[in-house]
């Protein structure tokens, strides 16, 4: 049994809150070239260049990409050999969360009550995600969600007759309703699966992949190259500028479900397609 103290995963998540937010990730910065190398519109071009010049300026002076920092959501991995100590695990992510977002000056988007609206003022507390899984290390991941994109999501409980190509149709047509509202290019994550609280976490969590890093299965591969050339056949483009490329991948994750249910979930990521993963 290996000890981890919870103030080594405070400082971690405090870290990850300010570079997830500052720092483009490898993989966003080659889908940002890349989509640029291959867009034909002029004005979505100049979009494209504008994103990857904001990338490198939040970088080099380490402000954020977008002024919507939005909320944390913390997906933990936790070996079961791990004895966490110290304290409780979650008030240790808060407390990374209320640091990473005083300590690199980000903007506080939580309110305390989903009426009454008063801010927290320092944008906790976190959604937080735990999975226990064998070994003894922790795998964090941050992944913070602005509410642009986040509002641009939906789950509909299909049955089972609707099947492949009635998830398909779906998903286009909700990326097309959605427009330019999510900032694209977008990632778009999609659940299949599981129940009604679980398809949304799928659709949440295939946002985590590396963009454009295929399913495992070639089934739902091949799905979601069929869903994405439907998508950028829409021409909402770059900032919906129009355009050849209004999003940068498909991600499709599934789960098994009941015989009569087939849940879905859309969970749509912005340009900046925000996480970072460290292990400890």
């Amino acid at each position: 049994m290996r000890e981890l103290s919870v103030q080594e995963i405070t400082e971690a998540v405090s870290k990850m809150c300010i570079s997830a937010n500052c720092q483009a990730s490898e993989d966003l910065v080659r889908a940002t070239e890349q989509t640029n190398a291959d867009e034909q519109s002029p004005a979505a071009k100049d979009a494209l260049l504008t994103i990857r010049e904001n990338q490198r300026v939040a970088a080099a002076e380490q402000i954020a990409m977008c002024q919507d920092t939005g909320l944390a959501v913390i997906f933990l991995e936790i070996g079961q050999e791990v004895h966490l100590t110290g304290g409780d695990l979650e008030e240790a992510i808060h407390a990374g969360v209320r640091k990473g977002y005083a300590d690199g000056y980000l903007r506080k988007s939580v309110v305390a009550d989903p009426l009454r609206r008063k801010n927290t003022g320092d944008n906790t507390p976190a959604i937080i995600h735990t999975r226990m899984v064998p070994g003894d290390k922790v795998v964090i991941t941050v992944a913070p969600k602005g509410g642009g994109s986040e509002n641009m999501s939906t789950v509909k409980m299909f049955p089972p007759s609707a099947g492949r190509e009635g998830i398909i149709r779906f998903v286009v047509d909700w990326v097309k309703q959605a427009g330019a509202n999510p900032c694209p290019p977008t990632v778009v994550g999609v659940g299949i699966g599981g129940t009604f609280e679980k398809v949304a976490y799928l659709a949440k969590r295939a946002l985590l992949r590396p963009i454009g890093q295929p399913h495992t299965d070639a089934y739902y591969a091949e799905m979601e190259q069929e869903i994405l050339a439907k998508i950028n056949a829409l021409g909402i483009g770059a900032q919906g500028f129009g355009g050849t490329i209004t999003s940068f991948a498909v991600h499709i994750e599934v789960h098994p479900c009941h015989i009569a249910s087939l849940p879905l979930a859309v969970n749509l990521n912005c340009h900046v397609s925000r996480h970072e993963t460290v292990r400890i």
